[in-house]
């Protein structure tokens, strides 16, 4: 590993490190601590015994409004480094998690972590042929064995060949929709802090463009979901 790939990794270290410190600054952990002491008492080898085992290994806590973060973690097996937080996203990405701190922090690791490109791609095909977790919470599976689990939910999803249609394409210009609003919006987000009304200026239209690209996308990601659902429940 070179002295970038090294530099990028540590980039994304401490942006996570803090954006969670940020989150527990204005959360009572007390909570969420009470929580992990519950998880520890299930019995060894349940989802949420091992998902205290790996709080407590790394010294960590869950984080508020994103537990269920930790649960993935751990179902599907990723490491808590910044390489296996940006593969876990992009799993689920291919899962169906069409979220935005999921495109966020997918684009952000593509762009610094061209090395994983190709292991990227491959998260994100298994992901397509898993089942999807994105709803999944601690209290509903905690109790569960985590080798079933992972053997139910793991590759187990039986795929159709993609068939080119509107809906498909719809799908996929959404997707390229989210990418770039959100790529918009993070390079012209420097330039909305400086004194020069020039920049301000500048910045702030393709901003907004990149918020309407964001917004439109994740919107028709939903609706299309909503419909696919509604498709299911009919037949």
């Amino acid at each position: 590993m070179n002295s970038i790939q090294k530099a990028a990794r540590q980039i994304i270290k401490w942006s996570f490190n803090l954006s969670v410190s940020l989150i527990e600054n204005f959360s009572d952990m007390d909570i969420y601590k009470g929580k992990v002491d519950k998880l520890r008492e299930y019995p060894k080898g349940t989802l949420g015994f091992d998902i205290a085992k790996c709080l407590d290994d790394h010294n960590l806590t869950l984080v508020p409004n994103y537990e269920s973060h930790d649960l993935k973690h751990v179902l599907l097996e990723y490491d808590m480094t910044p390489v296996g937080e940006i593969r876990m996203q992009s799993f689920m990405l291919g899962n169906g998690n069409y979220t935005i701190p999921c495109f966020t922090i997918l684009l952000f690791g593509v762009l610094l972590l061209p090395d994983e490109w190709s292991t990227l791609r491959k998260d994100f095909k298994l992901g397509r042929k898993s089942q999807p977790v994105s709803k999944w919470t601690i209290e509903e599976y905690a109790s569960f064995e985590t080798v079933d689990l992972r053997q139910h939910v793991i590759g187990t999803k039986k795929t159709k060949r993609t068939v080119w249609n509107m809906s498909s394409l719809t799908k996929y210009a959404a997707i390229v929709s989210v990418f770039a609003g959100v790529f918009g919006m993070v390079f012209c987000l420097p330039f909305l802090f400086s004194s020069n009304i020039a920049d301000l200026i500048g910045a702030g239209f393709p901003f907004v463009g990149g918020s309407i690209l964001t917004v439109g996308g994740l919107y028709t990601l939903s609706n299309l979901t909503k419909a696919k659902v509604e498709t299911q429940v009919i037949s």
